[in-house]
Parts: C-alpha cells; sequence; structure tokens
C-alpha cells in the first residue's frame, strides 16, 4: 500500500509525532497535518518546541529541530474511522519496526485512538504513558491537534507545553 506521506525519520530524534493517518488535505498537499483548521504547527510554536510557526510545507525541516513526523496508517481516508482492521494491524507492526530502529527519546501520539489503535488498551489518559511500547522510547499522548478534536485548545497547548518540559528534561 502507498504511503500517502514520506516518514520524517532518523535516529535518534527527542521526538516522533505520531498520526493516525493522512487527511485527504494533507494527502492531496503532501505535507503533514496542512488542513487550515489543524492546530498542530500553532501547537508546536506557542508550546515553546518550535520558536516560531512553521507551515505545513516546511514539515521536512522539522527534523533539524529533532523532531520526526509519521502516521500509525499510510493511507489517506477522509476520516479514521474508514480504516480496516486489517490496515491497523499491519500499521501497527511497520510503526513498531519504525520506532524500534529510530529510537527516538519520546513518540508523542496526536490523538487517544492513535494510542488505543497500537496498544489495545480501552482506556488511556493524556500525557506520559506508564509503560511504553518500545523499550527505551517514552510514550506521550497529546490530544489531537485537529480541528474536529473536542478537547479545548487550552488543554492540547497545556500537553503540547508538558511534552516540552518531558523532552526537555525541566
Amino acid at each position: 500500500m502507498t504511503r500517502a506521506l514520506p516518514d520524517y525519520l532518523a535516529p535518534g530524534l527527542r521526538v516522533v509525532f505520531v498520526g493516525f493517518n493522512p487527511g485527504e488535505t494533507s494527502a492531496r498537499e503532501g505535507h503533514y497535518y496542512a488542513y487550515p483548521g489543524n492546530r498542530f504547527y500553532w501547537l508546536l510554536w506557542q508550546s515553546g518546541l518550535t520558536d516560531r510557526l512553521y507551515a505545513p510545507h516546511e514539515d521536512g525541516a522539522l527534523l533539524d529541530l529533532g523532531y520526526g513526523l509519521t502516521d500509525l496508517v499510510g493511507r489517506s481516508t477522509p476520516s479514521s474511522g474508514d480504516l480496516s482492521t486489517a490496515e491497523l494491524r499491519a500499521g501497527r507492526a511497520e510503526l513498531l519496526a519504525k520506532l524500534s530502529r529510530y529510537k527516538p527519546r519520546v513518540a508523542c501520539y496526536n490523538g487517544k485512538g492513535i494510542y488505543k489503535a497500537l496498544t489495545g488498551r480501552s482506556q488511556v489518559a493524556y500525557g506520559l504513558q506508564a509503560g511504553s511500547v518500545v523499550p527505551g522510547v517514552l510514550d506521550f499522548v497529546a490530544a489531537s491537534p485537529s480541528g474536529r478534536s473536542r478537547e479545548p485548545l487550552a488543554e492540547k497547548l497545556r500537553l503540547y507545553r508538558e511534552l516540552r518540559a518531558l523532552i526537555e528534561g525541566d
């Protein structure tokens, strides 16, 4: 199956941001979090993870800051609910292999649904997880930056600031 977006991964990253799968706008534009209502880049900036507001077409430049990007499933759909069980199972194996290979300090899952699909857990809290799916990689669950997410923007920002403190060792 063809990936709609390239992975931005390298050994030793500070954090890899994991999305569910590319939305149609991101796939069409060829860049992560490209839908105008998505707050991903704004959250990076406002939390202090970046020193300026990046645009979706600059997604590859995040590697220079020690940030990677990937998705649980590479195929774009209108909604993550359109993914099949088989796609999720295959995506899980692929993601675990990537995290094992590249060993980022933190894997940040942009939404509880991603982490639930990855771990099979029915209940997931936001923030740093007690265990990790890949030894040596911390698991952090943030609220989805999507405009469709019901989580208040202030809560999303609080979680990104918590992530910044974690990766900076504050």
